[in-house]
């Protein structure tokens, strides 16, 4: 592949660095920016958008007339530099869940689908959730556990069932439910859409967790008699696996896109720290050890962008990038942590304080190793892999001479 990225994808990174230099990051100092949740009001979220908008920043991810096709490596470039700022990726409209939900709609929906479902969350009007994970014994990593049902009725489905840990419910209008609709090992599960005022379901409860939350939080949901009109079934019925295919591996490798913009943020201050901070007649950044530290997180980072670019050349190119989606998720979960750690470790007791967001960081980085698949999942999926191709595991492309 080539690393060069076009003159096009360029203005638009330097355009986005300008604009959270200049409108996102002054916001993070002031905590009446925050919500109760820990991340940016309502209100002053709406009013970054509409600036994002006029600014032709708005959900850069789709293809629409009139602007740039930017592809996965261009949202690379781009999520990467939105993700310098906590709150970069909801200003932009590029944050999880709404991202991976508005892709796949893109992607696979009907015209009319699309007119209803996707186009308010493309807008802004409203937010959007993807219910798949079920409390045990239901599926999590593994959606052939799903339990939750959806019994054919004539023209409607009725779903019974619960799921949890749905990103963002508690904001939600629009959800995508993956559901079972008979018990074939391959073509059991059907995706369908529902909106968040028809009878049949509740909010359970928003489930406290260690970090600062997305907008709506992640819920506990049940379903007891919700009907869902079959217009409303996403690719058709028993394609839910596929859809859940579809979705998942570009929003695990978005999750990396923006991992490493908030790695890159932790150096930042780091390295701004040291460079003043002196002690025992020593600048910090003078210290070897301090330099080590530093340097490894840099070699780290490269890695990451490495095996993100890698990964989204291959979707844009029509592959899958099993392989590639699931190396770029551990190794930026993983990286993202050591980034908060390292920084707070640099800034001592400044870093545990709120007076800067590496304690926020570092309370939502643990959940990295965890959400679109756990490190152990992503690694078994490898060695399965390696197993079926053994040497050619490890291959280059051959292109046309």
């Amino acid at each position: 592949m080539n690393f060069d990225i076009s003159p096009t994808i360029e203005d638009l990174r330097a355009r986005i660095s300008r604009f959270v230099e200049a409108e996102i990051l002054p916001l993070e100092s002031d905590h009446s920016s925050f919500d109760e949740h820990g991340n940016i009001t309502m209100e002053l979220l709406d009013q970054v958008r509409a600036r994002a908008k006029a600014e032709g920043l708005w959900t850069l991810q789709l293809d629409r007339p009139g602007r740039p096709s930017i592809g996965k490596v261009g949202m690379a470039v781009c999520y990467e530099e939105m993700n310098r700022s906590i709150f970069g990726p909801a200003c932009f409209n590029s944050a999880a869940p709404d991202d991976g939900n508005m892709m796949v709609l893109d992607r696979v929906a009907t015209v009319e689908q699309k007119k209803r479902w996707l186009t308010p969350i493309e807008d802004g009007s409203v937010k959007s959730a993807f219910a798949m994970t079920e409390p045990h014994p239901g599926g999590g990593s593994d959606p052939s556990m799903i339990q939750t049902r959806a019994e054919k009725k004539g023209s409607n489905y009725v779903v019974h069932g619960r799921k949890w840990f749905i990103t963002g419910a508690g904001e939600a209008s629009h959800f995508i439910l993956v559901a079972r609709t008979s018990d074939d090992p391959r073509h059991g599960l059907t995706a369908f859409l529902f909106h968040k005022d028809q009878p049949g379901w509740r909010i359970v409860r928003r489930i406290g967790i260690m970090g600062p939350e997305e907008h709506g939080g992640h819920c506990e949901l049940e379903f007891d008699g919700l009907e869902i009109p079959a217009e409303n079934v996403l690719l058709g019925e028993g394609q839910g696996m596929k859809l859940t295919q579809i979705r998942l591996g570009p929003a695990r490798l978005t999750h990396c896109m923006r991992w490493l913009g908030l790695s890159k943020r932790c150096v930042e201050i780091a390295s701004a720290y040291a460079a003043e901070r002196h002690g025992f007649g020593v600048r910090l950044a003078d210290r070897e050890s301090i330099q080590i530290m530093l340097g490894d997180l840099a070699m780290g980072i490269e890695i990451g962008r490495l095996l993100v670019m890698k990964a989204a050349w291959e979707l844009d190119r029509g592959g899958f990038a099993r392989k590639e989606v699931s190396m770029a998720k551990v190794h930026v979960a993983n990286l993202l942590h050591k980034a908060a750690d390292t920084a707070i470790q640099i800034n001592g007791a400044r870093g545990y304080s709120t007076d800067t967001v590496l304690e926020w960081i570092y309370r939502y980085a643990r959940q990295a190793r965890l959400v679109d698949g756990a490190d152990e999942v992503h690694k078994m999926v490898l060695s399965r892999l390696l197993t079926t191709e053994e040497r050619s595991f490890w291959h280059w492309g051959v292109g046309a001479t």
